[in-house]
C-alpha cells in the first residue's frame, strides 16, 4: 500500500506540475508529499525530479518511470472498478433458502416477479425445512420465519407473520369450538411438522405464554397437506394464515382462539454480511420488502 501511494503521490505530482500544486489537489501537506517523493527515489536509488525553486521536471529515468507507473495505476483503477461494478450489478446466480411451506404462498410469487424485473440474475432456490448453514454451504440469503439464533447473520423483515387455528364445521360441530389453547388437549389435530416444536403448540395468553401438547391422527410437513387433512375433517389444523385466509373467508373453514396467535412474528431475510454486500443480495432483498410493502399500503389481503 505504501508503495502504491509513493507511486501516485509521484504521478500527481508530476500532473498537477509541482509539489503545492499536488499536495493541495490530493488534499495533504507539501512536507508529506515531498516525503513520499523522497521515499520512492531512496527505494529505487534514483532520482526522479529534477528540483529548483520556480519548477519542477523529470529526469530521463523518471520520464521512463512516469509511463510505466501510470500503466500499473491505471491498470490497478480498471481492475477496481471492474470488481466493484461486478459486486454492485444486479446479475448472477442468486442461492436462496426459504421454507418448503411458504414456498407455495405469496413469498413464491413475489421471488418470481423478483426475476422478471432483473433477467439478469439466475434464482437457485431450494425449498426445505431445515435451517441451513448460510456460509458452509455457500446460500447468499435465507428465509426464516423462527427465532434467529445465530448473532453472525444479518436479519432484515421482509414482512409480518401470521398463523391461525382452523377447522370444518363439521369438525366445530362434533368437538365445539375451543375457548383457551388448553382446550384443544384431547381434541384431534392436525400436526405440521415444519414447525419448530411440531406438536407443542405455543401461544400468547395475558403478558406471557403458554404452551400445549396436543395430539391427531396424521403428522405432515406440508402445509398443503396440512389443508387437504382438515378438509377430510381429520381434527384443528394450525398453519400460516395465508394457506386458508380465503377457506376462512368463505366459510370452508372456522378460525379459533384468534386472540392467543401473536402478532409481532415476521418473515425475515438473513444473510452473513452487510458490509460489501454484493447488488443481486441487496437488490433481492429491497425487493421483497417493496413488493409486500406495497400490497400493504394498497390495502390487498396479504395475510403472511
Amino acid at each position: 500500500m505504501d508503495a502504491l501511494t509513493r507511486m501516485r503521490c509521484f504521478i500527481q505530482v508530476v500532473d498537477s506540475q509541482g509539489f503545492s500544486a499536488a499536495a493541495r489537489d490530493m488534499g495533504r501537506s507539501k512536507a508529506l508529499v515531498s516525503k513520499y517523493i523522497g521515499e520512492l527515489e531512496d527505494e529505487l536509488g534514483v532520482r526522479l525530479l529534477n528540483r529548483t525553486t520556480r519548477q519542477v521536471s523529470l529526469t530521463e529515468v523518471g520520464e521512463a518511470y512516469y509511463r510505466e507507473a501510470s500503466e500499473i495505476l491505471q491498470r490497478i483503477d480498471d481492475l477496481q472498478d471492474s470488481i466493484q461494478s461486478s459486486h454492485q450489478a444486479v446479475k448472477g446466480r442468486l442461492k436462496v433458502s426459504a421454507p418448503r411451506s411458504m414456498g407455495d404462498g405469496l413469498l413464491n410469487r413475489a421471488m418470481m416477479e423478483f426475476l422478471v424485473a432483473y433477467p439478469e440474475v439466475v434464482l437457485d432456490l431450494r425449498l426445505e425445512d431445515r435451517f441451513v448453514d448460510l456460509v458452509e454451504e455457500g446460500f447468499d440469503v435465507a428465509i426464516r420465519v423462527t427465532d434467529l439464533e445465530d448473532s453472525s447473520l444479518i436479519a432484515r423483515k421482509i414482512a409480518p407473520f401470521r398463523t391461525v387455528v382452523c377447522a370444518t364445521p363439521a369438525v366445530i360441530e362434533k368437538y365445539g369450538v375451543p375457548s383457551t389453547p388448553a382446550d384443544l388437549v384431547g381434541r384431534p389435530c392436525i400436526i405440521d411438522t415444519n414447525y419448530r416444536f411440531k406438536q407443542n403448540w405455543t401461544f400468547v395468553e395475558g403478558d406471557g405464554k403458554t404452551s400445549v401438547t396436543v395430539r391427531g391422527p396424521v403428522e405432515v410437513n406440508s402445509a398443503s397437506a396440512g389443508r387437504d387433512a382438515a378438509f377430510c375433517d381429520l381434527g384443528f389444523l394450525r398453519t400460516p394464515l395465508v394457506f386458508v385466509s380465503d377457506d376462512i373467508h368463505a366459510g370452508r373453514l372456522v378460525a379459533v382462539l384468534e386472540s392467543y396467535e401473536p402478532h409481532n412474528s415476521g418473515i425475515y431475510a438473513v444473510y452473513p454480511h452487510r458490509r460489501h454486500l454484493t447488488g443481486k443480495v441487496r437488490a433481492f432483498v429491497d425487493y421483497l420488502v417493496t413488493w409486500f410493502g406495497d400490497r400493504k399500503r394498497a390495502g390487498e389481503t396479504c395475510p403472511l
